[in-house]
């Protein structure tokens, strides 16, 4: 059996609810009730949005875990539903959800840079790298998403928070040099009076 105290000791962690970094003092401890009476595990507040974190003391396991993952600005409504969604799945531990996310967001990439729709991955992976989307060193980041994405959706095989996080942070990277980047240095010379550059693509700058 096991009994719930309150009061516990500080810890820091990112918080699964508003995705920030936070350090806790407030919560609940849970005990087990008999034997040498051994901490199993506890509630933490977080002094933001004031959301309960469960954590496993024997595996720190959280739950719920936090986003991986950051968030880009300045991305087209569609791009940002997919990359948002893609790491809404790491909150609930569904990596290979999120590697097949990070594989169709490549494709709405190239599409949304002038692609032709309907074509087939490999077909949009060469435009990102011929159009100089993709830096030739990065070229094997998107072989990796290849690899992996084929790997979630052919084989019967399960993706790890290594696999959903290493995507994620390449995906993350392009969608940052695309529009993000971009739209600040827009948004900085516009305040200055200085006219703005024509971008590529015509993506608006960040208001």
């Amino acid at each position: 059996m096991y009994k719930w105290v309150n009061g516990v000791v500080p810890r820091n962690y990112r918080c699964g609810y508003c995705d920030r970094e936070v350090a806790s003092k407030e919560g609940y401890l849970k005990i087990l009730s008999y034997g040498d009476q051994r901490i199993k595990g506890g509630i933490w507040i977080c002094p933001g949005c004031e959301c309960p974190s469960y954590f496993e003391l024997d595996n720190s396991k959280q739950t719920p875990s936090p986003l991986l993952g950051n968030n880009v600005e300045a991305l087209p409504p569609e791009l940002e539903k997919i990359y948002n969604e893609a790491r809404e799945c790491t909150k609930a531990r569904a990596y290979t959800a999120c590697v097949l996310l990070c594989r169709k967001l490549l494709m709405h990439i190239a599409v949304e840079e002038g692609a032709k729709p309907g074509d087939t991955f490999i077909k949009y992976v060469e435009f990102l790298a011929d159009k100089g989307y993709v830096s030739p060193r990065a070229k094997i980041w998107v072989d990796q998403i290849r690899q992996k994405g084929n790997e979630a959706n052919h084989e019967i095989k399960f993706m790890t928070q290594e696999d959903a996080l290493n995507l994620l942070s390449f995906s993350e990277m392009l969608l940052k040099t695309i529009y993000e980047f971009p739209a600040r240095i827009n948004l900085q010379t516009a305040s200055k009076g200085i006219p703005t550059a024509a971008q590529g693509a015509g993506h608006p700058p960040v208001t």
